[in-house]
């Protein structure tokens, strides 16, 4: 993800210094922006980027010399935040991530582990890959306007037929054909994940013998497929059933006039 080009990465640099100038008219509120997004890694100030100034008093950020030192995941992150179009990229693994920790802390934390480990250890990558799509389908289901029994103990083969059936793709009639087609086959392809971490993964118990994912391209081929289709459920799911506003009276009642 950080391997973008050097000329996107000059070109989403720009997008991002215009468009907090034009929300944030103050180079405090800028700082303070830019601030949320860096991770200090210990107790010696480590981080992912440091914020650099005009000045020796450090009073007015340098927001490009900032932006520039921010790797270009995080700069997507930005981008996609802020809402900047990024039609050069098609950001689904950051883009995921935000949906992600926005509601489903859980998901979030084991996908992020998941794409940590896509290098160096793939078949865990691939393995908590897997329980990431597990836990947002657990998730969902919880939502009783599915109507839709389903078992905590359920796996991802188990609990996306009960996601196609509460979401009727079989049956909607506003997608075209040929994406209904695509949607009912997340089935095959969720059966697929689950057939990897099992067999070919050390997440059950293996022998010496038995073969195990060493590939990191097939680890990141399935982190991306979780991805993509992980966001196309939260967003299909986000459309169908937009989020109850709970702080709203359960009853009414005349006290509830404003006169």
């Amino acid at each position: 993800m950080d391997k973008i080009s050097p000329k996107y990465q000059m070109e989403i640099v720009q997008n991002i210094n215009d468009r907090l100038y034009e929300l944030f008219k103050s180079y405090d509120d800028v700082e303070v922006y830019v601030e949320k997004w860096r991770e200090v890694y210990d107790e010696f100030g480590n981080a992912n980027f440091y914020i650099q100034y005009k000045n020796n008093e450090h009073k007015k950020i340098d927001l490009k010399k900032t932006l520039h030192l921010v790797d270009g995941e995080t700069l997507l992150k930005m981008a996609i935040d802020l809402g900047i179009e990024t039609p050069d990229f098609i950001p689904s693994i950051p883009t995921f991530k935000n949906e992600l920790k926005s509601s489903y802390a859980t998901a979030a934390q084991t996908f992020e582990k998941a794409y940590r480990n896509v290098e160096k250890d793939p078949n865990l990558a691939i393995g908590l890959a897997n329980s990431a799509l597990e836990s947002i389908l657990k998730e969902i289901l919880k939502d009783e306007r599915l109507d839709v029994q389903y078992n905590g103990r359920d796996t991802l083969s188990k609990l996306i037929k009960n996601i196609c059936k509460a979401f009727c793709y079989d049956t909607e009639n506003s997608l075209p054909n040929e994406v209904q087609r695509i949607a009912q086959s997340l089935i095959g392809c969720s059966n697929a994940i689950e057939d990897l971490r099992s067999t070919k993964t050390e997440m059950h118990g293996k022998t010496q013998d038995d073969f195990i994912i060493k590939d990191p391209m097939c680890a990141s081929f399935i982190v991306n497929a979780v991805s993509t289709v992980g966001l196309f459920l939260l967003n299909y799911y986000k459309a169908k059933y937009p989020p109850m506003d709970n702080n709203l009276p359960s009853t009414f009642t005349s006290d509830d006039l404003p006169f």
